[in-house]
């Protein structure tokens, strides 16, 4: 082939591969699910991922009267991240070899942060599990809160992670470096700035998380009694077409008296509180919600689509409100909605493996005129790198290409560490 790769150019190739690998360090701490590329081809590259069942239990011997049918929730997962880094080299400028590593490198720190960003982008935007702090990061503490949330609504903690701002990062190693007696930490803190293992969670240092801005909702109550969310796996159309439903999401109308609610803004409801999810027992703290869109507003009043959806299971429940009820009661008319993110700064989100998933994608390239190269990572990424040169300029161009999907399987299992709020 005319545009065949040189052995600088596969060289090149390759250590841009091992390069993305070794900086996907925020994706390593989530779950990859391979897909069938020519399933996802067929399905507008959406596929159902499953949400873990929660299954009720009854006193005594004779269960007859409980053998009830369970709701098995799913969630979409799109493949929709295209990221592509392109490029050019001149005749001129391709005698200097130089040249191609710095390309190389560029192009790795690139996809790989797209990669990072876009996973850490889901928790912190998506996540639910809201811990709000006035002051600074002190260390412990602040990390012990997220645990805390977390546990007290019944997730696994077994392999959880928090990505961490480099600013609070450094600060909390700070703290932790000048505890002498702490042995061995108290070392990598001071000579590395490293924490590692904290409060249940592997800790990392991030040079970017989401920077969300203070609400500006400043007085905004529920519109309307008994907006309940009824779980149901599947729904049926007008037209008697039966399809999956989305769960992680509830509409929810309220009234806003001044101030403009935003994507991003986390809140609690008055007297909604959270229930340990496996138990039902009322954990005695404030549910805490995101708003992830907005539906309608004006007027003084607005619709908002939250997360999670309030399942109270208050009133007549359905069988599928008592397996994943997750509040103890549904809000009252007028009830008020509290802001916690009062302050704009840097998010910190905390998340567990199994709750955010990462779908690698895969390109099916003609190479008729071009030349195709591609490799894959150990979690299945797969980078795609092409050549083509033109005679008029004797110019080849280069763009290294990845696709891939990020999808948040249970919002009620991440979340955020909010720092310096009024």
């Amino acid at each position: 082939m005319a545009n065949a790769f040189n052995k600088e150019e596969r060289v090149m190739f390759d250590e841009l591969l091992a390069g993305f690998q070794d900086s996907l360090t925020v994706s390593r701490q989530v779950a990859v699910f391979n897909t069938d590329q020519q399933m996802m081809a067929r399905t507008n590259d959406v596929i159902w991922r499953p949400m873990p069942y929660i299954l009720p239990s009854y006193d005594g011997l004779d269960q007859s009267s409980n053998f009830n049918d369970k709701t098995q929730l799913s969630v979409p997962a799109t493949i929709g991240f295209k990221k592509s880094v392109p490029f050019a080299l001149d005749a001129v400028e391709a005698r200097d070899m130089l040249q191609s590593g710095r390309m190389r490198d560029a192009a790795m720190q690139r996809l790989s942060s797209d990669v990072n960003v876009a996973v850490t982008n889901v928790a912190c935007l998506q996540g639910s599990l809201v811990v709000k702090r006035t002051g600074s990061i002190v260390g412990f503490d602040d990390v012990a809160a997220c645990e805390a949330i977390a546990r007290e609504q019944g997730v696994d903690m077994s392999d959880a992670s928090i990505a961490i701002h480099v600013r609070e990062y450094n600060a909390m190693a700070a703290n932790l470096a000048n505890r002498a007696q702490v042995q061995g930490k108290t070392e990598t803190a001071y000579d590395r700035a490293l924490i590692g293992r904290i409060a249940a969670f592997d800790a990392f240092k991030a040079d970017y998380t989401y920077r969300l801005t203070a609400a500006a909702g400043t007085t905004v109550t529920v519109n309307g009694a008994n907006q309940r969310y009824v779980p149901k796996a599947t729904s049926t159309a007008g037209t008697g077409e039966t399809g999956n439903v989305d769960n992680r999401f509830q509409n929810l109308t309220v009234t806003v008296s001044s101030g403009t609610i935003k994507v991003g803004d986390c809140f609690t409801i008055a007297g909604v509180n959270a229930v340990h999810q496996i138990t039902k027992a009322d954990t005695g703290q404030s549910k805490t919600f995101r708003v992830t869109a907005i539906v309608s507003g004006g007027g003084g009043s607005g619709v908002i689509t939250i997360t999670p959806p309030i399942v109270a299971a208050d009133s007549s429940p359905t069988q599928a409100e008592t397996q994943y009820k997750n509040v103890t009661a549904t809000p009252a008319n007028g009830a008020a909605i509290t802001w916690l993110n009062t302050a704009a700064a840097n998010v910190q989100p905390f998340w567990t493996r199994d709750s955010i998933e990462i779908l690698p994608g895969r390109y099916a390239i003609d190479d008729a005129g071009i030349s195709v190269m591609r490799g894959t990572t150990d979690q299945g990424f797969e980078l795609v790198m092409t050549k083509q040169t033109g005679i008029d300029g004797l110019k080849t161009k280069y763009r290294v290409d990845a696709m891939f999907g990020v999808v948040n399987r249970n919002t009620e299992m991440n979340g955020v560490l909010l720092l310096q709020q009024t």
